[in-house]
């Protein structure tokens, strides 16, 4: 763990407990490469704007996240967290300095496990903005696990799907691609997905009701990529499809940039 580059003392870490006002990205790390590095520089950049009111130094970003790389694995997850450790709660609204934050931890290899979801109504606050507060969707994931399920799946008040607690959602419908038409997180790996494909993408309304016409579901997330959901509450859905295959083919082919 470092921040601006130094490891931290427990005075400038515990802003992040006890005011917990900031913003972040994670992202995979294979030999010192990140696929969408610029995405995930540019939503710091974007989010700093918007709850810090100041213009990130994005080289400065990428120069402390090389040096907490140096002793890490080949295969990391790194998250990069931007707050200021003297914001206080009864001064939330002073001039910002805000700070890097990076953490790694060591990134597992292959294809992840798949997902069951359970679905529950919830709409994020900020929803563009990947802030580090969690409450709502952790308290949400905690129900969901200890009632036997891997994650939950957010509905909106009008039913129609929006996301999963840190990942997105999409659905395979004889052979395209369905994103759900709603407000939420727009992660990296959707969005390099969407770049890459050739076939067309669809977006549009999604409910529980329509996944009986849905050949498969799956989850972006930059630390797991595509993994595959096999059941969103009594709804089961396959783990393997050729769809997802050729997903996880896309994806590998991109071409991370350097750090």
């Amino acid at each position: 763990m470092q921040l601006n580059g130094t490891p931290p003392e427990m005075e400038q870490v515990k802003t992040l407990a006890l005011t917990n006002y900031g913003h972040f990205t994670s992202m995979r790390v294979e030999d010192g490469c990140v696929r969408g590095l610029s995405h995930h520089m540019q939503r710091l950049l974007r989010d700093s704007r918007q709850l810090f009111d100041v213009e990130l130094d994005i080289d400065r970003v990428r120069h402390f996240v090389r040096l907490a790389l140096e002793d890490a694995p080949a295969l990391t997850t790194a998250r990069v967290t931007i707050y200021d450790p003297a914001l206080r709660l009864g001064t939330i609204g002073q001039d910002a300095e805000p700070h890097v934050l990076v953490t790694t931890r060591e990134a597992s290899p292959g294809i992840a496990s798949p997902l069951r979801l359970r679905a529950m109504s919830y709409v994020r606050d900020d929803p563009p903005v990947k802030h580090i507060g969690l409450y709502a969707a952790l308290r949400r994931r905690r129900i969901a696990q200890r009632d036997g399920f891997d994650d939950v799946l957010f509905l909106n008040p009008n039913g129609t799907i929006s996301e999963i607690a840190t990942s997105n959602i999409g659905f395979v419908r004889d052979g395209q691609i369905i994103w759900p038409k709603a407000e939420y997180l727009s992660g990296v790996t959707m969005t390099l997905l969407q770049q890459e494909l050739d076939e067309s993408v669809t977006v549009e309304p999604v409910t529980l009701s329509d996944l009986g016409e849905m050949d498969a579901i799956f989850a972006t997330n930059a630390a797991t990529g595509i993994r595959a959901v096999t059941a969103v509450e009594q709804h089961e859905s396959p783990e393997k499809h050729d769809v997802l295959d050729k997903l996880r083919e896309h994806y590998a082919d991109i071409p991370g940039e350097r750090v």
